[in-house]
């Protein structure tokens, strides 16, 4: 199993022979405008054109900065087999940028895509891509199973008290995958987006990192809010280390780093 850091909350999964993509972003921007909202930091880290034969895509909800209309489209066209997981009302958002093989899931809902179980989690965020649509569509995380390995990707999410539910259901997993950034103002965010603190309390009631690695994500990428940009990872490092978490089991990745299961 390997995992690649593209940038925010897309990443590259290897597992179970699959070329998996979780909520790709190559945009220049997370907005509706070519011309407006939240820009880049870092350039995607995976060269589009270098990507390998993508089998599947999991999206999360359908903010800007998971769900992204021309990378969406660019997919569809390129790799036209692809099986699309995302959650309740966003298959039709999917379909009309081109999307073709789409299954769409409640929380617990699963399928069996070429040899790899896909569950969708819950997940506490919200969603809507214009002023009218919000939350008129589902938001969720992944559990990823095949014969070898299990991944969790958390997607978009505030700390939530079904993350113990979700491992005794579908753990033991060897790599979850968590956000840490877009997190100030607490006041604001804590109902819908973790902090390194929250996402340390996520893993453990996942089954702690002594079974499991951890790899930070949403971070780095869009300035989405108050926090510096590189404080989510220096935070989550501090709490790691006075945690007495062992260091192997953080995977903190570079944009475009890559690390797999030999490391």
């Amino acid at each position: 199993m390997t995992i690649t850091w593209v940038g925010q909350s897309t990443f590259l999964l290897q597992q179970g022979g699959l070329n998996i993509l979780t909520d790709p972003v190559w945009s220049e921007r997370a907005s509706p405008f070519a011309f407006a909202g939240p820009r880049r930091w870092v350039p995607a880290a995976v060269d589009f054109d270098r990507l390998p034969p993508i089998d599947m895509v999991l999206i999360s909800h359908d903010h800007y900065d998971h769900l992204d209309r021309d990378t969406v489209r660019r997919l569809a066209a390129r790799f036209p087999a692809i099986r699309w997981h995302a959650p309740l009302g966003v298959a039709r958002t999917l379909r009309r940028f081109g999307a073709r093989d789409v299954f769409e899931a409640d929380w617990w809902d699963a399928a069996d895509t070429m040899g790899v179980t896909v569950t969708a989690i819950p997940a506490q965020h919200f969603s809507g891509r214009g002023v009218h649509n919000r939350n008129s569509t589902l938001w969720c995380g992944w559990s990823l199973r095949s014969a070898a390995h299990a991944t969790l990707f958390a997607g978009d999410t505030a700390l939530h008290p079904e993350f113990g539910e979700i491992a005794s259901r579908l753990g033991p997993f060897d790599l979850a995958i968590l956000p840490v950034g877009a997190y100030e103002p607490r006041w604001f965010m804590s109902t819908v987006h973790m902090d390194p603190a929250d996402a340390l309390k996520a893993l453990e009631a996942l089954g702690g990192p002594a079974g499991m690695r951890m790899t930070p994500g949403h971070w780095g990428t869009f300035k989405l809010t108050d926090e510096p940009m590189d404080e989510p990872p220096r935070v989550l490092r501090e709490q790691w280390e006075a945690a007495g978490f062992p260091a192997e089991r953080l995977w903190m990745l570079d944009h475009g780093e890559t690390r797999s299961t030999a490391d």
